[in-house]
């Protein structure tokens, strides 16, 4: 477990290079926000949080398998970081943020990934456009 990593992780560089290369400029890791979520964009008041489906229990996802030895161990584990997860998103939305969860196995389907991530975001403002030339 210790190399599991909290930051940075393939399904959250994914979202980040596609969000770059859509035009959408962003901050990662706000440690002043509840949960301290994956990418924000503070203008628009809107965070992304990038989920592993195993770790967060993507309900109904292949990848949320349950291990078969010391389930004592995992079970409890696994409803703290649902709970933390509940709580975190009532806590952003309470300070009036936008949040959309991106889990894991979603992040396998690009062109479903950047729909998914212009409805939520809208339209790059013009001064999140890079400018080239």
């Amino acid at each position: 477990m210790s190399r599991i990593r909290s930051k940075n992780t393939g399904p959250e560089m994914i979202v980040r290079r596609l969000l770059h290369k859509l035009g959408y400029r962003f901050r990662l890791h706000a440690r002043e926000l509840p949960g301290k979520p994956d990418v924000v964009f503070r203008r628009r008041k809107k965070a992304i949080q990038v989920h592993g489906c195993f770790w967060h229990r993507h309900s109904g996802c292949q990848d949320c398998s349950v291990p078969g030895s010391r389930q004592e161990y995992w079970l409890p584990k696994f409803a703290a970081t649902v709970a933390r997860d509940e709580k975190t998103l009532t806590d952003l939305r309470a300070l009036g943020w936008d949040v959309l969860v991106i889990w894991d196995c979603e992040t396998r389907y690009l062109a479903d990934l950047e729909k998914r991530l212009v409805r939520f975001l809208g339209a790059p403002a013009r001064d999140d456009l890079v400018q080239t030339g």
